[in-house]
This record gives C-alpha cells, structure tokens and sequence, in this order.
C-alpha cells in the first residue's frame, strides 16, 4: 500500500471548511446577548426534539436528539434557555455566512446550512482561516470553526479537532502538525464523515477503532466491506484527492414536504388540508428548481408510540405529463388520501414527495391528454410565486382551507428578526 505519514508542500492546494459553530443556537444569540454564556436550546418542529446546544447545554449532559419533554425537569433546574426552531432566520443567516465565504474564496461548495468547503487564494493557510473566522463573526455575528486539509475528509477531522481543542483557538490546518497518523490514531472511527451507523458497525467488529486504523487498512479489504465510497474515503485519509469540490448546485431528484401536526387529526377532510398545505410548497420548490415532476407520493402516518393502533401507509400517483402546475398536484393529493385514509386512527404526521423530475424542454408528452404548463399556467404559477415572495403567503387554494390549526406548535419562537418588516429587533434607548 505504502502509505507514510507526508508532510504537504504550501504549493499544495489546500480544502478549507468552514463549520457554524451551533448554527441554530448562535443565530438566536445574534439578535438576543443576553443568551451569551448561558445553557441554550433550539427544539424542532412541534417542539419536539433538541437539534441545537450551546456548549453550556452540552456540558449539562443534554444530547442532540432527545424529546425536549424528557429534558424538563434539567431545563427548570440549569434555567436552560428553550426555542423553537425558527428556520426563516436560520436560513437567511446562513445565506449571509455564504455569501460572505463566497466573495473570499475561489471556489465554494455550500454542503448544508451551516457548512461550505472552499479554496483560496492565499498559501498563508492558517492566517487565512483565522481572516475569515473573523470576517464572518464581524458581518454576520455567527462564530465558525475553519479545518484546513489536503482533502475534504481530512479538512473534516481538522474541522472536528479546531472545535474540539482550546489550543486551535477555532481554526487548524492538518498539514501543519508534525504527525499526522498520531491525530488520527486519537480520532474514533465513527467520527469521520461518511461512516454511519452501518460502516461503524462493520469496522469496529474487524477491529478497527480509530481513523489510524482505518487509513493502513488494505484496499482490497476495505472495497469488499465498504464498497467504492468507503475506498475513496480511505484514499482521503491518505491525503489523495478523490472528492471533488461541487462548485455547481446538482440538481434535486426530489422534493419532500412533511411535518408532525401540533394536535392529533382524525377525519380526512383536516389531511387533506394538511397535505394540501404541504403540496403547494411543494410546488413552489420545483418551480424554483426548473423541473416539472411526474410522480407524487402521500404518507400519513400515527405517533410512533400508538402502539398496536399504530398504522403508517404511502401511496403513488404518476400524472399522465409532467406538470409544474400545483392545481394538477392538488388533484393527485386527494386521488392518494382517499386511497389510503382509514377512519378512526389518530394521525400525528403526513407528507409529500415529487419524484421523477424533468426539464421543460425534455417533457414527454401524452398522446390523449391535453398539453399541460400552458404559458396561462406558468404565467399564473409566477405570479403567484412573486406575491407570495415578496409578501408573505398570501395566496393559496381554496382547499388549504382557513382553518390551520394542525399546524405544529411553536410556542417559544424568537421573532423572525430578518425576514418581517413586523418583527424587526427594537432597541430601547
């Protein structure tokens, strides 16, 4: 195999990735200093589970995860600071972080809301990473971790280890540690990005603990166990590039919609309003992607604790030409729901799914079916996107109904500081 530990010339091009540090907690801080310092979390839809900790909350033992009803009684004692999610200012936050990373780098893939691996233009890897820690923090008030490698794995363990060590002070390039393979021998396997509960189960019953392990295992073992993904992710480890940046956006292959509903719903006639709801913003994600779907899919499904009245069921409908027209996914919402609706359970879920996307130009059409996406339809599908862009969602379909009271609760929601001329921060001078 003849792997050795290497040290990397500076005219090696380095990844950086730039990681919000507790996105969804640091946004609320942003706009609210009194949570400085203090044990806060950020709960998900209908309140349910914690997906964000400060440090403080993570010291207290409180894990990503857990029902925020289990955690109560830790909440009154610690004074923990409780949110709902608020995903309208996290998402408009992040897209300051970005375009903050973007007019600094050469080129950008944004990985998720809170992460974006880049190249630079300075070789002054370290110096670099600390500017633009600092840059973010100052445009955007949001703290970032910078882990800087030779390959996107390695920039990955850096970004785990930069938040992980007082010493790195929030940024560290891998290359620059004398000994590489001695971080990696301290770095459990299943930390490293891309091995999941199955790949972690795998490697720790061969024996193999640590990233160390991992990078000196042979090629031949580790396509067998972990496939092509699982190679190309060992060759990173061993600082050859085998993932690329995406500087380009990929287009989607689906779009789901689904929430828990903030009260259990009986009659079918409260779904389908429901899916409904959740089928028009459907939609409006495919028109901003520029595709035209074929299939919808519906599930609707009970808690997961309901026991032996547990029941969970999806349907398919395929629409005879793709369409963009959400008056033609409406139809095929109620076509699903009367097919697997069952009286006298209580639904606590539903969801949407567009599958099967084509391009405008690529549609194939149907030989005894009116042509859909007439320039009527589109014209009307954008202005409704316009208003309702601009001004809030405020058109809609009649079958959405008034009546919204399935939605989820969200009853400790900061205000959305960025995204409302009605909930701007006030300040009291």
């Amino acid at each position: 195999m003849g792997c050795c530990n290497v040290r990397y010339p500076s005219s090696v091009k380095r990844v950086f990735l730039v990681d919000c540090n507790n996105f969804f907690v640091s946004c609320e801080r942003v706009f609210n200093a009194s949570l400085v310092g203090k044990p806060v979390v950020v709960l998900s839809n209908n309140d349910g589970c914690v997906i964000s900790r400060s440090n403080e909350a993570k010291a207290l033992g409180i894990k990503m995860g857990v029902p925020a009803f289990e955690c109560e009684s830790l909440f009154k004692k610690y004074g923990v600071r409780v949110f709902s999610s608020n995903f309208a200012l996290y998402a408009d936050m992040s897209d300051r972080v970005m375009r903050t990373l973007a007019a600094e780098a050469v080129d950008i893939e944004i990985y998720s809301i809170d992460e974006a691996f880049l190249h630079v233009h300075s070789t002054e890897y370290s110096h670099y990473g600390r500017y633009l820690s600092d840059l973010v923090k100052q445009r955007t008030g949001i703290p970032v971790s910078v882990g800087i490698g030779p390959t996107k794995t390695l920039a990955k363990v850096a970004n785990v280890l930069a938040k992980k060590r007082e010493e790195y002070k929030g940024v560290f390039d891998i290359t620059e540690h004398p000994s590489i393979d001695d971080l990696l021998a301290d770095f459990p396997v299943a930390d490293l990005w891309g091995v999941g509960y199955r790949y972690t189960k795998i490697l720790l019953t061969a024996g193999i603990r640590t990233a160390r392990d991992l990078k000196y295992t042979s090629d031949e073992w580790i396509r067998k166990k972990l496939t092509r993904p699982g190679l190309k992710m060992v060759f990173e480890l061993r600082g050859i590039e085998c993932k690329k940046l995406m500087s380009e956006i990929i287009p989607k292959k689906s779009i789901t919609v689904s929430r828990s509903f903030g009260r259990i719903l009986f009659e079918r006639e409260e779904l389908l309003r429901a899916i409904a709801f959740f089928m028009v913003r459907a939609a409006e994600k495919l028109r901003k992607e520029g595709c035209l779907a074929s299939t919808v899919t519906v599930f609707i499904a009970t808690s997961y604790y309901e026991g032996h009245n547990r029941y969970v069921n999806s349907v398919s409908y395929v629409l005879p030409v793709a369409s963009a027209y959400t008056p033609d996914f409406l139809r095929a919402v109620e076509i699903c729901l009367q097919r697997i609706f069952k009286q006298g359970y209580r639904y606590k879920k539903a969801g949407v799914i567009l599958t099967n996307f084509v391009l405008p130009d690529q549609m194939q059409l149907h030989l005894f079916n009116p042509l859909p996406n007439t320039p009527k339809q589109e014209t009307l599908m954008k202005v409704c996107d316009t208003i309702n862009s601009r001004f809030g969602s405020i058109l809609s379909y009649a079958v959405v109904g008034f009546d919204q009271t399935w939605k989820a609760q969200c009853m400790k929601r900061s205000p959305h500081y960025t995204t409302s001329w009605n909930e701007l921060l006030v300040l009291e001078i």
